[in-house]
């Protein structure tokens, strides 16, 4: 049954924030009015951090938590979530400079802010307005736009990506035109042979000199002033990041060369050059890493885009006797929807009329369509396929499932990773280092280089300023989340925490549920062997006229079975339940009364019959993991029953895809131990835990943790909510409701037990697609660096141009965007590869 997360609290520990507290006292008395709460197992309170822990025995509402507090005199500050649009960050040192202002704000709980997405995630109390926010953005010389809620894509900020991207192209398209000559004149007066004479003879070196300052001047104006209002205002700051060193690499460039150009008496004999084409080609090269960038984060984020490409814009909705079309935003909960063969179905709902087959895949990743029937339940942005039907609208707008798909891919996509944490740390000090290693370079240059050495420190130091632009850091981490999450989404894979891509990864064992999990969770009846003298079918329309009456689920499961053979069920009087052992009844049929009793073997004996007749069959069913059940009819051994809940189908296949991964799987049961062996021999299961109680669970995961380490625990998300939780990495699979969603850190939104490999396959290939991008982005700047500086000089006489210093700049962001889009063609283990997202 779905229940709101609102309602109950899953987790096994809750940590709830505390004010009014001033002593011990005050402590003492928190921790009583917590433990009076019935299901409170433990709590503890501290003073200095304002926090109380609550260890949870059973399910707590966690508003029974915070009236209690309140109760006692204390306050509770409830925390809430803001996203906002950053605009004007560039690179790893930007996120760190927007993080520190954001967390510095008071009422701040913590703050994640994502390059690739350019969106701040922050957790405050509701004493905190999203104004005080976007204040501090901008006093850290940011742009900050709060982020509505809403179930589609923030239009507004598609709308401004595409015009930043068509501003970038207009930009580059000015920076290269008027960059090329200048480029040509000057490169080509050292290069070209005969070139700097037939320059002399005709415009003249001074008119050359003139032109080039000219042409520059307006590149670094127009497409190259965005490096300035930016960078500039963040050195006086004191906070430089990348529009820093473009800014004071380029401006070096170019006001030498102004100097050299109308001043030259200035300058020491043998200096006097001009290197516009640097300053010029510099800023076109990073206008070009920028255009290429800005057009590559677009695509990593298409997953987003065609999820919420399968939103209905309008709906056929009945209303006062007449059908009428409407907006999806008008739609309400308990409308009559109606949806014709080939449409998308527009709101989650239950089926009232009609039957149809609905492709599922943008949920399930399944692609074989589901029969809906009557009572049949249907979720939004699936796709009807040959029927029309009827639907009572049961959650619209940011309620439907397809709404939570989108908002966890866009929450997990905006996570940090524990692998971010070095890079962060890193990025805080890296451009001021790579300032400072420009600068030291200048001065080694000026002192101890060879003339002229004014040139040679202005140009090596210009290089090294170039070369270090932290862009490709920045990039490195979010880019591969956002593909890779995206990725999931489209194979039914939904990473509700960031931190999971990563902790799958390193898990070494996987323990997983069995009912509803490695199974249907739909007991059948699947053995019925009768004694001598009597039938099949008379004896089960006898023991299911018995078994109607019985709420259990092996009852059930005979029942259906009588019912899909088309047996009438015969009266039954005088029922009555043996406890610990079975049923009995007097049924009727005819104007005959039969005596019926049904259970164990041990029901069996103490009536005073002898089961040893169906022992080679009892036997046989153990050891297929079956419990045979016995059933007499007028005090004579009638028949041997076994109800199984069937393995599913894909079962087989996804622990042999686990086992191929390098992982042990352990099965964790209440059935009874030869059951749970015989079904883990079936299915080649390394380890089982049998005749475990729900809250035993628990303590089975904490000894695997201990025995094997990081554990992947998989759930059907309600009953597993305690286990979920405690494991390493806890997976729902099947259902994606409230509650699953809530308890598990991974979602599978099909009922597929191969989704676990996917998940852990994908999770491999993410990391070590930014494990990829991080080496090339640290290596590049380590071996680029001194490159840059000149450390070759004396050995070989290499330098490096600031202008290829810009294209290897420009060229490392590039490279991980793009190692980074390699992770949409990823291809899952497992046999069934369902990606069926398109609109």
């Amino acid at each position: 049954m779905k229940q709101s997360s609102q309602e109950i609290e899953i987790r096994p520990d809750i940590s709830l924030s505390v004010e009014g507290m001033t002593c011990a006292s005050c402590v003492g008395r928190v921790e009583r009015a917590l433990q009076a709460v019935p299901g409170v197992k433990q709590a503890s309170v501290n003073l200095a951090t304002e926090r109380a822990t609550i260890q949870l025995g059973n399910d707590v509402e966690r508003s029974a938590l915070i009236e209690a507090i309140e109760l006692a005199g204390y306050e509770v500050p409830s925390a809430s979530s803001i996203d906002i649009n950053i605009d004007g960050m560039t690179c790893a040192s930007c996120v760190g400079r927007v993080e520190r202002a954001l967390l510095a704000t008071p009422g701040v709980q913590s703050a994640t802010v994502n390059l690739a997405t350019e969106r701040a995630n922050v957790v405050v109390s509701n004493k905190v307005h999203a104004s005080a926010l976007i204040a501090a953005v901008e006093k850290a010389g940011y742009q900050a736009t709060l982020i509505e809620q809403t179930t589609t894509s923030d239009d507004a900020a598609a709308q401004r990506r595409d015009e930043e991207l068509k501003l970038l192209h207009r930009d580059l398209l000015i920076a290269a035109v008027l960059s090329a000559p200048v480029f040509v004149l000057e490169m080509g007066a050292h290069l070209i042979p005969g070139m700097h004479e037939w320059i002399g003879a005709t415009i003249g070196m001074q008119a050359s000199w003139w032109l080039q300052f000219f042409l520059t001047t307006i590149v670094l104006l127009f497409p190259g002033f965005r490096f300035y209002q930016k960078g500039l205002p963040a050195l006086w700051r004191r906070a430089p990041d990348m529009n820093s060193l473009v800014a004071v690499g380029t401006l070096a460039a170019y006001g030498f060369s102004v100097v050299a150009t109308f001043t030259p008496f200035l300058l020491p004999s043998g200096t006097i050059a001009v290197y516009y084409e640097a300053a010029a080609v510099i800023v076109t090269l990073i206008l070009l890493g920028r255009f290429l960038e800005a057009k590559a984060k677009g695509r990593t984020s298409e997953a987003i885009k065609r999820l919420v490409g399968l939103q209905a814009k309008t709906a056929r909705v009945r209303r006062e006797l007449t059908v009428m079309d409407l907006p999806i935003s008008d739609v309400l909960t308990g409308d009559i929807v109606e949806i014709r063969p080939g449409e998308r179905i527009p709101v989650d709902g239950v089926v009232l009329e009609g039957a149809s087959f609905v492709d599922e895949s943008m949920i399930t990743g399944e692609p074989v369509p589901v029969e809906k029937i009557r009572e049949a339940a249907v979720v939004g942005g699936t796709v009807n396929q040959t029927g029309a039907l009827a639907i009572k609208a049961t959650a619209v707008g940011g309620a439907t499932v397809l709404a939570q798909i989108i908002r966890m891919v866009e929450q997990a996509q905006a996570s940090k990773l524990p692998i971010q944490a070095m890079v962060d740390r890193v990025t805080m000090w890296f451009v001021p280092a790579v300032m400072s290693v420009a600068a030291l370079t200048f001065l080694i240059w000026f002192f101890f280089g060879p003339e002229p050495a004014l040139t040679y420190g202005l140009v090596n130091a210009v290089a090294v300023l170039i070369i270090a632009c932290p862009c490709a850091m920045g990039l490195a981490t979010p880019t591969s989340i956002m593909v890779g999450t995206g990725r999931g989404a489209e194979m039914g894979i939904l990473f509700r925490k960031g931190e999971a891509l990563q902790l799958l990864k390193e898990a070494s064992v996987v323990a997983v549920d069995k009912t509803g999990t490695l199974t249907e969770g739909k007991p059948a009846l699947t053995n019925m062997t009768v004694a001598d003298g009597f039938l099949r079918d008379e004896v089960l329309a006898k023991v299911a006229a018995v078994e109607a009456k019985s709420e259990h689920p092996i009852a059930r499961a005979i029942v259906a079975a009588a019912q899909a053979s088309g047996l009438v069920l015969p009266t039954v009087n005088s029922f009555d339940s043996v406890t610990g052992f079975g049923v009995r009844a007097i049924v009727a049929l005819d104007g005959t009364e039969t005596r019926v009793e049904i259970g164990a073997d041990r029901y069996m004996r103490q009536l005073g019959l002898e089961p040893a007749a169906f022992a080679s069959i009892a036997s046989q069913l153990a050891d297929e993991g079956k419990t045979p059940l016995y059933a007499a009819i007028d005090g004579r051994l009638a028949a041997i029953i076994a109800v199984a809940d069937p393995i599913k189908t894909t079962t087989v296949d996804a622990i042999n895809a686990l086992h191929a991964l390098g992982l042990k799987v352990v099965m964790i049961t209440g059935d009874n131990r030869r059951t749970g062996e015989a079904i883990a021999r079936t299915l080649h299961i390394d380890e089982v835990i049998a005749e475990v109680l729900p809250d035993g669970k628990v303590e089975a995961v904490k000894r695997l943790k201990r025995d094997y380490g990081r554990l992947a625990y998989v759930g059907d998300g309600i009953n597993d909510a305690p286990a979920l939780a405690q494991a390493d990495i806890g997976i729902a699979i099947g259902t994606g409701t409230d509650v699953a969603i809530e308890a598990a850190d991974v979602v599978l939104m099909s009922g597929n037990l191969q989704g676990v490999p996917n998940a852990i396959a994908l999770s491999k290939a993410t990391i070590g697609n930014i494990r990829q991008n991080l080496f090339w982005a640290f290596v590049y700047n380590c071996a680029l660096i001194p490159l840059a500086a000149g450390v070759l000089y004396p050995v070989n006489g290499l330098l490096l141009s600031p202008v290829f210093a810009a294209g290897a700049m420009a060229l490392s962001s590039v490279f991980v965007l793009g190692n980074a889009l390699r992770l949409k063609k990823f291809q899952p283990p497992s046999a069934t590869d369902n990606t069926h997202l398109s609109p």
